[in-house]
């Protein structure tokens, strides 16, 4: 009970700009050690690791493509869990963390489909088809797009963090949608394979460098993100002062 509540007190201490700043900054370090580990460690076993024998050296681009696309989803699901933290609770770091996430969640997205059509020119014969997951998947970056787009078209940050807030929350609905859409409809795109509850599908071979590159794009995602955050906490802090700088300024002048 008392790791339980020492976990909560944790988590709510990080609301406030100046803790999670601080957080940031002993925290950032290590993940990026991570990183460059995991990385290293992932390459080397990408590449010493046997060709398939059906799709050869093609499913490399695997140990790229499965962790972004992972990403784009995981990303999107904590912008949700932020919008919601910012409508119900008004926790005061919700709006600003979704507001990071969301040029994290285009990037990956973006390398996800790139990847699946550099995947799937040679397994399909067609660089895109418009199928459930691809069609699913695409929508979730223009979604993404416009959330940024949104995020710096309106000025005031209380009013964007309304109306972004929202949207996330209503295309939530996509995220089951794209994890489901080889179950509900017929599609190229294969099935789960790692993560199923009959176990992995996928020989160990292959299975041991995809893990190793997925755990180190999550580590490159949260060093990311949680550098986003901070920079965010910054720069609402400048803007913050030059608007009452300003404000100082045209009293005096008045």
């Amino acid at each position: 009970m008392n790791t339980v509540l020492q976990l909560r007190n944790a988590i709510t201490g990080l609301s406030q700009p100046a803790r999670f700043a601080y957080f940031a900054d002993r925290s950032i370090p290590y993940l990026i050690g991570l990183t460059g580990v995991g990385f290293g460690i992932g390459f080397y076993l990408s590449f010493a690791s046997d060709v398939d024998y059906q799709q050869g050296a093609t499913i490399r681009i695997m140990y790229v493509h499965v962790p972004a696309a992972w990403l784009s989803l995981l990303c999107y699901t904590i912008m949700t869990v932020n919008a919601v933290g910012s409508l119900v609770w008004r926790h005061p770091l919700a709006d600003v963390a979704a507001r990071a996430a969301a040029p994290l969640g285009v990037a990956f997205t973006f390398v996800a489909l790139v990847t699946g059509a550099l995947w799937g020119k040679p397994m399909w014969g067609a660089w895109w088809v418009w199928d459930a997951r691809l069609t699913s998947m695409f929508i979730l970056l223009i979604m993404y797009l416009g959330i940024v787009a949104i995020n710096r078209a309106i000025d005031e940050p209380t009013r964007a963090a309304r109306v972004v807030a929202v949207l996330i929350i209503v295309g939530f609905v996509n995220i089951p949608i794209i994890k489901f859409s080889v179950d509900w409809w017929n599609t190229l795109h294969q099935p789960a394979s790692v993560l199923r509850i009959g176990g992995p599908a996928v020989d160990i071979e292959f299975l041991r460098p995809l893990l190793t590159m997925a755990t180190a794009f999550t580590a490159f995602f949260f060093t990311l993100y949680i550098g986003a955050i901070r920079n965010e906490i910054w720069r609402r802090k400048l803007v913050s002062q030059q608007r009452l700088a300003a404000r100082a300024a045209a009293q005096r002048e008045a």
